[in-house]
């Protein structure tokens, strides 16, 4: 996908968003799971609000693109209503998505904030070995050794995790991290196979988006009743929510979208900066809030990772043009004999 032509003030706009958007969540949610007082709320139903409000922002985002009621009104019609092979299809990363999404909650219930940041940059590796799989693309000799790169840093991250000397809830750091490895593999597979879904036909991104959130309302909705049926049925379905968990929930909705924007508008060295910032971000904040204490391998590990995200976003040399100087074109031989 090419990156369309706009200012350097918009795309370091775009990426200062969504910079503080992820490191935001991550520290936000941390904060509402192990230290935030007050009742623990369900974390199933902020995972179906956020579902819902996606739906309303998609509508609102196609609503726009037509710029036209009865327009927007037959794409309802003809493409959600009487397309139901369409909803079956987008059910699929509707579900991936949902285990992933109460995977994070999981994750960051047992993990400081910083070393979830740095160890969820796994969907990269995983998303591109997706990519290959599915998409039959190919990755270049720097990608993956980058690859393996973020991997080793991950490792030294994971060795010896970092404490948060103020979390006063038991942790197990070992369920965090297998929380986390679900959620990296299904982020990897979800997410190529809606760009496969999104390039099999000329349907609009946010007709697209629709149709997996409504999918995706149903599903985290059964994930509701089946986890936590009993407990919402007795105490309510917004039981113990706050401002804060109200701030996770809005910036679970949005960050998706806005990703979109940042794909769009910018490149990967620049999404490269973004997410090493943003573990940056998440890294004071755990220091500052929940005393995170910093050690040698953390930080080692760290620095790893942000390299090799750089590295990864690197654009890939373009031989295909280049002329061998024993290859050169007899157009090419008579200029130089020529010049002579």
């Amino acid at each position: 996908m090419a990156v369309e032509n706009v200012s350097v003030v918009f795309k370091l706009y775009c990426l200062s968003v969504m910079t503080l958007v992820a490191a935001t969540y991550t520290v936000a949610l941390r904060y509402t799971r192990t230290i935030s007082s007050g009742d623990l709320y369900f974390s199933t139903t902020a995972v179906c609000i956020t579902e819902v409000i996606k739906l309303i922002l998609s509508l609102g985002m196609l609503a726009k693109e037509t710029s036209s009621i009865v327009r927007f009104k037959n794409m309802i019609v003809e493409q959600i209503i009487y397309s139901p092979k369409e909803l079956l299809k987008l059910s699929v990363p509707s579900l991936v998505y949902a285990v992933q999404n109460n995977m994070a909650f999981v994750a960051l219930s047992n993990l400081d904030a910083a070393v979830y940041q740095v160890t969820y940059q796994l969907k990269i590796p995983c998303t591109a070995l997706c990519t290959v799989l599915m998409l039959n693309r190919s990755l270049s000799r720097l990608q993956w050794f980058s690859v393996f790169m973020l991997c080793g840093g991950v490792t030294l991250v994971q060795w010896k995790p970092a404490e948060a000397t103020k979390v006063q809830i038991e942790q197990n750091p070992f369920i965090g991290f297998m929380a986390i490895a679900v959620a990296v593999l299904c982020s990897g597979f979800a997410g190529v196979y809606f760009e496969k879904v999104l390039k099999s036909s000329d349907t609009s991104l946010w007709v697209r988006n629709i149709q997996m959130y409504l999918s995706g309302i149903v599903v985290t909705l059964i994930g509701v009743f089946i986890n936590d049926g009993e407990k919402v049925m007795e105490k309510g379905f917004f039981y113990g929510y706050t401002p804060w968990v109200c701030l996770v929930v809005f910036l679970a909705s949005v960050g998706g979208l806005y990703t979109s924007i940042v794909v769009k508008y910018t490149d990967n060295i620049m999404k490269g900066f973004s997410a090493a910032a943003a573990i940056v971000l998440s890294t004071v904040a755990s220091v500052l809030l929940f005393g995170l204490q910093i050690t040698i391998t953390f930080a080692s590990g760290a620095l790893l990772v942000c390299l090799s995200i750089y590295l990864y976003g690197l654009p890939k040399q373009d031989t295909s043009k280049v002329t061998r100087p024993d290859k050169a074109t007899d157009s090419e031989l008579k200029q130089k004999l020529m010049n002579v």
